[in-house]
């Protein structure tokens, strides 16, 4: 089962840190102006803070420090990466989560937070938000409904997006969990522990200023390794800023520069391409882990975040029964009351069910959270 984290309150504290690449702290500051202004007190760590001379926000020792502190604080509801680039991967088997099991928090990135989002999905089974990092705040982005996206996500508004219809689109129905983000980082987990599985899921892909062969070569990876196969679906976001070589790779590309994702999954596999996520600017949030029901087919493709079952409870609650919150909904949502921290409810996830795939019809509300056999 998924557990998901609380919904945050007005007051909550979200921290901001740089666990991976350096980012000068004025290009923050929108990003944290727009949180306050949203309701949040803003944490920022000492690698936003940093006087790093190198591409990285400070040493391994400084950057695991800085996250580890935001892990383990009581006090912080969220961990918002301000930034990605590389250097998580130098960390990642250092990271104590004893505490981030026990009260589960948001963490919210993308790009090389991939790395956070597969490892903490295959380890624990908690969902992650792969949503806009600090730099989406600035020239108006604040305001945009990407960035609005990941309000709506801490906030615990269910999630559901449209795309418009695209010729290499796989029609097709599919629920299930959607887990994924970066290729480049996907690619690079593959053989580790941290390494996502994939059969039975909806992936997604995401990357930006890769060569075409590249692409390439790292899709075959995961093909070859298995990841692309029996999936559920296949969600093929933002793949920006595509490069080619002097001579002409020459595969058949989208846009010019846009690699045809949808042939490297399995046949039967419903796929989707331009999804409105990647490394853009315009990305909205999904939240890595959480359950879907996806539609592709005309006139557009439709994802929506399933709802109708209670997610499971942090650790430090499963010896005690929770008792319905006053003013919640019937999924367990809160409407008007809010609660004390150990209250909390989760937000509504379908949780165990192996996805499935409907290509002959599709269903009218999607499926009643059972186990295929």
């Amino acid at each position: 089962m998924i557990i998901m984290p609380p919904v945050l309150e007005p007051g909550d504290t979200i921290a901001l840190i740089c666990p991976s690449g350096y980012m000068v702290p004025e290009k923050a500051q929108t990003c944290i102006d727009t949180l306050r202004r949203w309701g949040y007190t803003v944490r920022t760590g000492a690698t936003l803070n940093s006087h790093s001379e190198n591409y990285f926000s400070g040493t391994d020792e400084e950057r695991l420090a800085d996250l580890q502190e935001a892990l383990d604080d009581p006090s912080v509801k969220a961990i918002l990466c301000a930034r990605g680039g590389y250097g998580l991967s130098r960390i990642i088997d250092r990271i104590d989560f004893s505490a981030f099991r026990e009260h589960p928090k948001w963490i919210i990135g993308f790009s090389d937070v991939t790395v956070l989002h597969a490892h903490i999905y295959t380890h624990y089974k908690i969902a992650t938000l792969h949503a806009p990092m600090a730099g989406a705040f600035n020239d108006g982005g604040a305001d945009g409904v990407f960035v609005q996206s990941l309000r709506h996500a801490l906030e615990g508004k269910k999630a559901r997006y449209t795309c418009e219809v695209h010729a290499l689109n796989r029609k097709g129905s599919a629920v299930g969990t959607l887990v994924g983000g970066n290729l480049s980082l996907l690619a690079h987990l593959s053989g580790t522990s941290s390494e996502m599985k994939t059969k039975g899921k909806i992936l997604f892909l995401e990357d930006v200023g890769e060569y075409l062969y590249n692409v390439d070569r790292m899709l075959y990876q995961l093909k070859r390794n298995g990841r692309l196969d029996r999936l559920a679906g296949l969600i093929v976001g933002g793949f920006t800023d595509m490069k080619d070589t002097t001579r002409p790779f020459g595969q058949t590309s989208l846009g010019g520069k846009r690699m045809n994702n949808c042939s490297y999954s399995t046949s039967r596999t419903p796929c989707s391409i331009f999804s409105p996520s990647g490394h853009s600017l315009m990305l909205k949030q999904f939240r890595a882990s959480a359950s879907y029901y996806g539609r592709a087919s005309s006139p557009n493709l439709l994802i929506q975040r399933t709802a109708g079952s209670r997610c499971s409870p942090p650790a430090a609650e499963r010896e005690r029964k929770v008792p319905k919150a006053h003013g919640a909904s019937k999924t367990g949502h809160p409407q008007d009351e809010r609660h004390s921290q150990d209250k909390r409810p989760c937000q509504d996830e379908r949780h165990g069910m192996v996805p499935r795939w409907r290509p002959t019809r599709e269903p009218t509300t999607p499926a009643r959270g059972r186990r295929s056999t």
